[in-house]
């Protein structure tokens, strides 16, 4: 099978490389891809979000599986594109990826769909805001309403700054607080049905003791020891299933990987927000520990055939990663400083690029905000973290940082 990635970070090279462990993938291509990702793949500089230039990539490869990574190439339409043209995509139409694309629109299709989910109300005037912080309460929770890669969300206790937030966005979803821990979980769709893969926790926040400001993700584990009994079972059947079945009963069939992320509180699992991609960086962790050969799973999702696939395995042990972090992020990272200590110091642990690029000289610099995803893997948690965190230790970037306390509670 000839396979096309698009996208260009941590995710993405996830992916391709476990697109590169499976037998059935015979040429793999990324577009555009990053340093990285050009240790397992056919680099292409496209812009992904132009469905145009996908389109024109994919059809000269003769690609037989797209699979978008981001968020914005999916609200782009670029789906939409690439299977008008004939080809399999794996990645939800743009009216479908809306459920990130809009927070509105998600409400609207859980309230439909009976999804245990907070209470919210949509709000464009400062006074609308007022009105809904003074319903629900502190700790505030105050969402743009559009894509902003996973930092678009402020919760506080402080009402000025929930305010300033909703000012800053325009059009916001204010949401009453969800209490309990985080889950995120990631369904497999083809339009009709869904498989879940292993369920993750990821940490939002920059700094050790969930302290600072939000970012894309700091790191990630599988699996959860501590999680309910049937957990994966019950958020099936009461979030991924009417949620797609909604979509489809809207004309809007779902075919991707739809990403609940939810709070296990005290009257049961509640959706925070939906994503229409794999999250990240928990699709690090998730991927390392599925044994079943992806490819497969994500063309059968792309033509509608997903209920003719066994069920997914998945490895025993566990998978820890660590973001290592551009100095500024999230505000203002860095970019251009040289990243060495990259080759993997022991068979159980390796390291995926996430922001980086190649200078003039053919090295390593960094490109983004989250520069390295570090990958550990062991037989259970704390062997997973303790070679995730050797790993780090041999990282060399001018002013990075990364947090010191992913998965140590569990």
């Amino acid at each position: 099978m000839r396979v096309l990635v698009i996208g260009s970070g941590g995710r993405e090279h996830a992916l391709c490389r476990a697109l590169a462990l499976d037998p059935a993938v015979s040429d793999l291509h990324c577009a555009p891809g990053n340093a990285g990702i050009a240790a397992v793949a056919t680099l292409h500089p496209v812009v992904p979000t132009d469905p145009g230039q996908v389109v024109a990539l994919a059809t000269r490869l003769g690609a037989e599986l797209v699979v978008i990574g981001p968020e914005a190439p999916l609200v782009a339409g670029v789906a939409d594109a690439v299977r008008a043209a004939g080809v399999p995509c794996f990645g939800p139409s743009k009216e479908a990826a809306l459920i990130e694309g809009s927070k509105a629109f998600a409400k609207d299709v859980m309230v439909a769909a009976g999804v245990p989910t907070a209470g919210a109300r949509v709000c464009v005037t400062p006074e609308e805001t007022e009105a809904a912080l003074e319903a629900f309460g502190a700790p505030y929770v105050v969402k743009d309403d559009g894509l902003a890669a996973g930092k678009g969300v402020v919760v506080t206790s402080d009402r000025a700054e929930a305010l300033a937030h909703a000012a800053a966005c325009g059009r916001v979803v204010v949401e009453e607080y969800l209490d309990g821990p985080e889950v995120s979980l990631f369904a497999l769709c083809d339009g009709a049905t869904a498989v879940a893969l292993q369920p993750a926790q990821d940490f939002k926040r920059a700094y050790d003791g969930d302290q600072g400001p939000n970012t894309g993700g700091m790191g990630a584990y599988t699996p959860l020891p501590w999680a309910p009994e049937g957990l994966t079972e019950r958020v099936m059947d009461e979030v991924v299933l009417p949620s797609i079945g909604e979509l489809a009963r809207r004309g809007t069939p779902y075919t991707g990987v739809l990403y609940a992320g939810l709070a296990l509180t005290a009257s049961g699992p509640k959706v925070i927000e939906f994503n229409a991609r794999f999250g990240d960086p928990e699709t690090q962790v998730v991927l390392d520990r599925l044994e079943t050969p992806l490819a497969g799973l994500l063309l059968a999702c792309a033509t509608g055939a997903l209920d003719r696939q066994p069920a997914p395995r998945f490895r025993d042990g566990a998978a820890v990663t660590v973001v290592v972090a551009a100095e500024g992020y999230p505000a203002d990272p860095v970019r251009g400083d040289r990243v060495e200590g990259l080759d993997p110091v022991a068979k159980d642990a390796y390291v995926l690029h996430a922001g980086t690029a190649l200078d003039a000289e053919g090295r390593v610099v960094s490109a983004g905000g989250r520069v390295l995803n570090v990958v550990g893997t062991g037989s259970d948690i704390a062997a997973a973290r303790a070679a995730a965190y050797a790993q780090v230790e041999q990282v060399r970037l001018r002013g990075s940082h990364h947090r010191s306390d992913i998965a140590a509670r569990a």
